[in-house]
């Protein structure tokens, strides 16, 4: 565990429900601390923190303005809505606080531009807040993939497929359905993690093509309940399918189907349980004499983590803001090259389903 003065000092902008989860990471997290809380009023600030049971030491503060320029926080994380997300991550940005934006990270690719500007032009730390990429078990399964022997590598992935499905108490009043907080709905909440993970199975090469399916459901207001959508990648004869929706059961599943092998995620971006995810793999297979069965069996493999994956994240986060903060070392360009890439193909499904499902050419 770092020295108390060695710990990043990490502020909240924001008392959304979310935030009570970061805050629990930040208490676990050895290299961070929490330092200040900021709401739209006074009241609420000390609502959150009675109810939270936070230290008498966090600030508390009636405006998020206040946590913004408050000296002695380091960065920030923002729990806002996605419409307010390139004000007040911009803000951040300009007051040098390194910034920890939930996701979606915002409305569309010009505003997350104007985020990742500001953020480069202040050399602060840019990172979503997509959790599941810190799990020990993501990083596993990428071992299992580029390994010649048991998978291939990155390029012999032929098929993608990633649902993910929320129960549908979302639609009661939820930010997540109304137009003038987070306008993209189900694909931007949900959407991202499916776009995040198919691109993070491809390596982060970018599809060729994107085409959204028929079928898409919105609400009275016009936001995005369920939709999908195919990602193409021309010259790798690679297709990637994903279905987002708040009209389903709880589903977070991930199929990678590469030349030589398979993996299968039931549980991609929040593990069942804490301290242990597991995955399937399945080595190059092929059907037993008479077609009766397969030759090779699936392996579940197991992997454990000491932390949540969210407190991995602050210890992540964490760490970077230290290098720049006590090194010198420049911001690390991996995590905002993610989110972009990620926004990119987001706004490449919703303008296919604005011009009636046609393909959109990246």
């Amino acid at each position: 565990m770092a020295d108390e003065d060695e710990r990043v000092r990490i502020g909240i902008v924001g008392c959304a429900e979310i935030a009570r989860k970061l805050c629990r990471a930040i208490s676990l997290s050895p290299s961070a601390t929490l330092w200040a809380i900021g709401s739209r009023s006074i009241d609420k600030a000390r609502s959150f923190a009675h109810q939270n049971g936070l230290s008498s030491s966090v600030r508390l503060y009636g405006s998020y303005m206040e946590v913004v320029e408050d000296p002695d926080v380091d960065a920030v994380y923002l729990p806002l809505p996605t419409s307010l997300h390139v004000q007040w991550a911009v803000l951040a940005a300009r007051h040098k606080k390194h910034v920890l934006l939930e996701k979606p990270a915002a409305l569309d690719l010009p505003q997350l531009d104007q985020i990742l500007e500001a953020c480069s032009s202040n050399r602060v730390q840019f990172m979503d807040g997509a959790m599941w990429l810190h799990h020990p078990r993501t990083s596993r399964m990428r071992e299992l993939m580029t390994d010649p022997q048991l998978f291939g590598h990155l390029n012999s992935v032929r098929t993608l497929n990633s649902t993910f499905c929320a129960t549908p108490e979302f639609l009661d009043g939820n930010i997540r359905v109304k137009p003038d907080l987070d306008g993209l709905g189900a694909l931007g909440d949900l959407g991202w993690y499916s776009v995040g993970s198919i691109l993070w199975a491809a390596g982060y090469r970018l599809p060729t093509s994107v085409v959204a399916l028929p079928q898409v459901t919105c609400n009275s207001a016009g936001v995005i309940l369920a939709c999908s959508a195919s990602l193409i990648w021309d010259w790798r004869r690679t297709v990637a399918t994903f279905h987002c929706s708040f009209l389903a059961n709880l589903s977070m599943d991930l199929a990678i189907i590469g030349s030589n092998g398979s993996i299968h995620v039931m549980d991609l971006t929040i593990p069942i349980e804490e301290q242990s995810a597991s995955f399937d793999f399945t080595p190059a297979t092929k059907f037993v004499e008479l077609h009766i069965g397969w030759s090779t069996k699936p392996e579940r493999i197991q992997v454990s983590s000491e932390l949540p994956q969210e407190a991995l994240m602050v210890e992540e986060f964490a760490s970077l803001v230290r290098g720049i903060k006590r090194s010198g070392c420049q911001p690390d360009s991996k995590w905002p090259e993610i989110s972009r890439k990620t926004q990119l193909v987001l706004d490449a499904v919703k303008k296919s389903i604005d011009l009636g499902y046609a393909p959109v050419h990246l």
